[in-house]
């Protein structure tokens, strides 16, 4: 952790060696009061956790920052900022590392149809029912990966970057995608992700929380929502896992934070 990297205006870098979740430490500033893009940094975490409070090893070697923001959108609308922070990442692996992933809804990076990066999103809402804060923690793996089906690295797929140079390109992707979503709405962020994401028709499995569907991925509808294609019908889906059938592996091979 001495090299520490550039950052766009306006962001906040807060570099730590080992934390138990950059996510709680981030938490923990929001409720401080620390500004929009406050970036939590750590070179590990001992206590590192995926969706649905799944646990994840966090070594050294990989990725993990959780980012701060303070978006003037409702409550319903903070879910997007996943696909922003999705999509700035997977062009920053690509402009870094030379790797091109794809983005499965609602948020993966794959690369090689194997897990690379996970992004958890929490947020807070006011008394008055306005949203207070969203905090962005992604996991990317760079040097390793968990020991667990369906898990990837970069360096295991051959792509060599510096975990500093990456989070710096990320910070530049990110904030430049959110200036256009807080200006033109969510309309060119899901097309830019879209672009990047598993191509439609790819057949899926979907694990909900009533159960499992299957059918083709349509891509996603104005509000962020999977869009699964079954038998003549089309399946607007708010909440759910996705498992492509060519390379189905219900495991959690890279956290978030």
């Amino acid at each position: 952790m001495t090299e520490r990297p550039d950052v766009p205006p306006g962001c906040h870098l807060i570099v730590k060696d080992s934390v138990g979740s950059t996510s709680e430490d981030a938490k923990a500033l929001a409720a401080e009061g620390a500004p929009h893009l406050t970036v939590v940094w750590a070179g590990e975490q001992t206590a590192g956790r995926g969706r649905h409070g799944r646990s994840w090893a966090s070594p050294r070697g990989n990725l993990y920052l959780s980012i701060l923001l303070r978006p003037d959108c409702a409550v319903a609308d903070a879910p997007q900022i996943g696909f922003v922070v999705g999509t700035a990442m997977a062009r920053a692996v690509h402009a870094t590392a030379g790797a091109h992933v794809e983005l499965k809804w609602p948020n993966d990076l794959l690369l090689g149809g194997r897990k690379l990066s996970g992004i958890l999103l929490e947020s807070a809402a006011r008394p008055d029912g306005a949203l207070h804060w969203v905090i962005a923690g992604i996991g990317v793996n760079i040097g390793s990966q968990p020991d667990v089906r369906g898990a990837t690295s970069l360096c295991a797929a051959g792509h060599n970057v510096a975990v500093a140079s990456l989070l710096e390109a990320f910070l530049i992707h990110l904030v430049d995608l959110l200036g256009i979503w807080s200006r033109d709405g969510f309309m060119p962020i899901r097309a830019a992700w879209s672009a990047l994401a598993l191509g439609q028709g790819t057949e899926v499995s979907v694990k909900l929380p009533a159960g499992e569907r299957r059918g083709t991925f349509g891509g996603i509808d104005d509000r962020g929502n999977l869009l699964l294609e079954t038998g003549g019908a089309t399946e607007h889906i708010a909440v759910g896992d996705v498992f492509p059938l060519s390379t189905v592996s219900h495991s959690d091979g890279t956290g978030d934070t």
